[in-house]
């Protein structure tokens, strides 16, 4: 199970580059380049939830039915979502620092809105995923002959995990609330 969400997360990352071909000219490149930070803030969020779930891999060694059922619908969920965090922040990152997209965007504040929904509630989908795979290992405490220590801490993960899905949430709900204009 965790050699192939290595693979998915690889993927996922794979999904994210840049670009795939090398610029041939230097406009290409400085193009390109537009583009990298938005790529370390993606590959950063990526590196987030691949270290929480390796986390929750080595800390329990669950490889049964719920394990691995609750770790694909988090795969899926992540490759589904790398589209939407790439486009949020390319169209973020390259308007805030560059004074616009890398190639010509037009989005209507109905549209933006609608992307930030996407995300809140995409963000909030995989940090669900995560709750329930420590939800289960919490449930099963007593056959992994947790500790008090490590009782604590999947509790705590637990709570942490369950407050990101509600920032997601509260997130896609702002989005959603309509701008209104003075």
């Amino acid at each position: 199970m965790e050699s192939f969400s290595d693979a998915v997360f690889g993927f996922a990352l794979t999904l994210l580059v840049v670009s795939l071909d090398v610029p041939k000219t230097f406009t290409d490149l400085v193009t390109t380049m537009r583009g990298f930070p938005a790529f370390a803030i993606c590959f950063l969020f990526l590196a987030l939830i691949w270290n929480g779930h390796y986390r929750y891999c080595r800390r329990y060694g669950l490889d049964d039915g719920t394990a691995r059922f609750l770790t694909c619908v988090m795969l899926f969920l992540v490759l589904f979502y790398v589209y939407p965090l790439k486009f949020l922040f390319n169209f973020s990152i390259t308007s805030l620092f560059f004074g616009g997209y890398a190639q010509p965007v037009s989005m209507t504040r109905s549209q933006f809105s609608t992307l930030l929904i996407i995300y809140g509630l995409g963000f909030a989908a995989v940090y669900f995923a995560m709750t329930l795979l420590y939800l289960h290992a919490y449930r099963l405490r007593d056959a992994l002959q947790l500790t008090e220590l490590e009782k604590f801490d999947t509790r705590y993960q637990l709570f942490r995990l369950s407050a990101l899905v509600a920032f997601g949430l509260i997130a896609a709900l702002l989005a959603y609330i309509p701008l209104t204009r003075n």
